[in-house]
């Protein structure tokens, strides 16, 4: 019996950048009518292979095929002529156009992409709003109707559930399974590997630029698929069952006290104590953004204040908090980075921020920004320019310069969000071993398996007040979930 005719295969491909090596001898087919995964840890190669089949960039060695035919993409029209239709990870929209105006850029018919927005439930989204006005969740749909609009065969989806809640992912697995209704495809790029098993038909894994295996998911497990990602055993994360007792134990390191801003904050209070990790869990858009503005200087309160060791202060920049040892690492991490800049650089702005007039760099600084690198594995191949990094890499320069300048207390917005499961279970060890070092963390994340793993902790955010807090290790996705939606947990 003759294996089913490929959609969109590659035979082959290569791709480095210099002395880096990207993708090395990657095969690849995505069959008619079938969502397929791409998984791999972050350097893998996934976000590469993406590009190139994209038209974006050029492969150093391989073939192409659509259909059976080999095909060249010099251009992304290209591949959009093909019927390829990509959703990246970051949007690929100009933010100081509005939503119209990047329709007409890209020859797409108005009346068909609101068409498109009307199945995901977007018909008030405002055409004439600058994209740079949109929240990020608002502008991965507006990308993904955009490509859809194009009526492709195949659609490539790098890490489009990332940034979005648990009723926007519904209706992306609605169109996905439209799509194969019609006999059309797509490759799922995803580090939510129930998302794998619930929507995907098979998982091509990358490792080290290489495909290494090709899996049936009716036939394989979660475990299965990060054993085959890692090259080995899954092992379990780490937890300090004492540390809880000793942040009982210790002195609040950072307070919010009735803190307030229009209707998005409402009367917020809370404690996070040296050694603490204190979860946040809300659904999109109930507050959790502005909240963390207003907690590193980004926004002043209207009424409310901010204790840090006990004293009340108040931050009129970000420069303020990061005085006083209150460091964020905000959600976007490409905010946080310059993406031109040397991984060595981006480590030590902190430190350069510092110096109000020319005295040389601190001797220690080589020291200091080589311990960071070490302590969370950057991967420094390409360290001239941290644009370079995979987004996993990204992240934990992001984090590392902060173990770089020192701080007393840690706001991270959603850390792990889009990258793979190898970084996270760093970043996580991380997090417990600075807490245990007396560090206090308070710790958003949208993903509810986060919180057993890592917090100590956790409140709960509806509609800009805490309305629920429990501890993290009886903490159940469920009662979550439960008390996000403004609900009453049953005991």
């Amino acid at each position: 019996m003759s294996a089913p005719p490929s959609l969109l295969a590659t035979a082959s491909i290569a791709k480095s950048y210099g002395p880096v090596v990207a993708l090395r001898s990657v095969d690849f087919t995505v069959r008619p009518g079938e969502i397929h995964a791409l998984l791999g840890a972050n350097g893998a190669g996934k976000s590469t292979l993406v590009k190139i089949l994209a038209g974006v960039q050029s492969a150093d060695a391989g073939q192409m095929f659509v259909d059976g035919r080999p095909v060249t993409f010099p251009a992304p029209i290209d591949a959009m002529a093909a019927g390829i239709a990509t959703v990246f990870q970051d949007p690929a929209l100009i933010p100081h156009l509005t939503v119209e105006e990047n329709l007409r850029l890209s020859a797409i018919a108005t009346a068909k992409f609101v068409e498109w927005l009307a199945w995901f439930d977007l018909t008030d989204l405002d055409l004439s709003a600058l994209v740079r006005e949109l929240p990020l969740d608002a502008l991965r749909m507006v990308d993904l109707a955009r490509a859809v609009a194009r009526d492709p065969q195949v659609l490539l989806l790098d890490e489009i559930t990332a940034a979005l809640t648990a009723d926007q992912a519904e209706r992306v697995f609605a169109l996905l399974a439209h799509w194969k209704e019609l006999g059309r495809s797509a490759v799922l790029i995803t580090h939510r590997l129930a998302e794998v098993m619930r929507v995907c038909d098979r998982a091509t894994i990358l490792r080290d630029g290489r495909n290494v295996a090709l899996l049936e998911t009716a036939s394989v497990n979660e475990h299965q698929l990060v054993e085959a990602m890692l090259g080995a055993p899954v092992k379990p994360v780490a937890r300090d069952n004492r540390q809880n007792g000793r942040a009982g134990q210790s002195q609040a390191a950072f307070e919010a006290r009735g803190l307030t801003s229009r209707h998005l904050v409402r009367d917020v209070s809370f404690t996070v104590r040296s050694g603490e990790i204190l979860g946040v869990v809300a659904l999109e858009g109930q507050g959790q953004d502005r909240l963390f503005e207003l907690l590193s200087g980004d926004r002043r309160p209207t009424a409310g204040e901010i204790l840090v060791g006990n004293k009340p202060r108040r931050f009129h920049s970000p420069y303020d908090a990061v005085r006083d040892g209150v460091v964020l690492v905000p959600g976007d991490r490409l905010l946080a980075l310059l993406p031109s800049l040397s991984v060595r650089q981006n480590l030590a702005v902190p430190i350069f921020n510092r110096l109000r007039r020319w005295l040389g760099i601190p001797a220690d600084e080589p020291q200091r920004v080589a311990n960071a690198i070490d302590r969370l594995s950057i991967d420094t191949r390409a360290a001239s320019q941290v644009r370079r990094l995979s987004g996993g890499n990204q992240q934990k320069v992001v984090i590392g310069r902060w173990l770089v300048a020192g701080f007393r207390t840690l706001l991270c917005f959603d850390p792990t969000r889009g990258i793979d499961i190898q970084t996270k279970r760093e970043i996580y060890a991380l997090l417990r071993e600075l807490a245990a070092n007396g560090a206090a963390i308070l710790l958003y994340t949208s993903e509810l398996a986060e919180i057993p793993l890592v917090c100590d902790r956790v409140i709960v955010i509806h509609a800009g007040r805490i309305v629920d807090e429990q501890p993290a290790a009886t903490a159940t996705e469920s009662s979550l979930l439960t008390a996000a939606h403004g609900l009453e947990v049953a005991l």
